[in-house]
């Protein structure tokens, strides 16, 4: 028997934790069967950039690729999760000390999987990617990078400069994963976003197993 399907997303919800700037998540059910309604009518309003998501090249670069150009092999296959030990950043030299290849999907698990998404408020401490480790993992070649909050770049520091690089490169981004119940290791990965047209990100669902 197969192992099961682990589920990796953050679940939407209502005003749920989002970066700074970015309109709040509002769900709203506009018709109710308990009122009378024929059906349950959900709302949503909220940044493509909410909860678990992918970033397009476009969020950063300006001629970009858009969401719906997302290569299915970025997202589907086997990757590998690595569990770092960083209080503050990633950097280049805590890469260095493991493999990384050309083309391969990684996602990186920090203390933000069980710290951050267990605040009310948003982390603005979250570990990062520093600009020197999106360079890193340019040129190893990477195709696909998973963290476990928002954000690759930090939110007081490497923010613009980590995503510039990363996507500039052409590294499919997903952000907003949860890792807390998940060993590192490899894995198969399914991760579909919505098919957003010229959109620079959209929500996605992410598996493991």
């Amino acid at each position: 028997m197969k192992r099961p399907w682990k589920d990796v997303s953050t679940p939407l919800r209502d005003g749920m934790i989002h970066w700074p700037g970015d309109p709040e998540c509002k769900i709203t059910r506009v018709n109710r069967m308990e009122d009378g309604a024929v059906c349950n009518l959900t709302h949503l309003s909220m940044s493509a950039h909410t909860g678990t998501h992918m970033d397009a090249p476009r969020h950063f670069i300006a001629d970009g690729m858009t969401m719906e150009q997302l290569p299915f092999e970025a997202v589907i296959g086997r990757c590998r999760v690595f569990e770092l030990d960083c209080a503050d950043q990633i950097t280049a030299d805590d890469l260095k000390k493991i493999r990384l290849s050309s083309g391969q999907r990684v996602l990186f698990k920090t203390r933000n999987s069980t710290r951050s998404w267990s605040m009310n408020e948003f982390d603005k401490d979250f570990v990062s990617l520093r600009a020197d480790a999106a360079q890193y993992l340019a040129d190893q070649g990477v195709m696909t990078v998973g963290v476990d909050y928002l954000s690759i770049g930090g939110f007081n520091k490497d923010g613009v400069e980590t995503h510039q690089i990363m996507l500039g490169a052409g590294i499919w981004v997903i952000e907003g994963l949860n890792l807390s119940d998940i060993k590192p290791g490899y894995y198969e990965l399914i991760c579909l976003p919505l098919r957003l047209e010229g959109a620079d990100g959209a929500p996605c669902r992410v598996v493991l197993r």
